[in-house]
């Protein structure tokens, strides 16, 4: 027998939000599983987003308490390719 390719979560959510969440989900024409994917997908595309901008703050903040431009960074990084 072929392995489950779903997992079936319950959630718990105050009434409103619930009747909220179906109509947006019947609005866009989605299942309430494919709009959760939807979500869940948005979500995680955000949150890399954050952090990489974090990463990216923090170099730039690193790289301008050791003065260093960026073309050393560019040397630095490919100088041995």
């Amino acid at each position: 027998m072929p392995a489950r390719q779903r997992a079936v979560m319950t959630l718990s959510v105050p009434p409103l939000m619930a009747t909220e969440y179906r109509q947006l989900a019947k609005e866009k024409g989605e299942s309430a599983s494919e709009f959760f994917r939807e979500i869940f997908t948005f979500y995680k595309q955000q949150t890399l987003k954050k952090e990489l901008a974090d990463l990216q703050q923090y170099g730039a903040a690193k790289a301008r308490e050791l003065q260093i431009s960026e073309d050393d960074i560019e040397r630095l990084v490919f100088g041995d390719r």
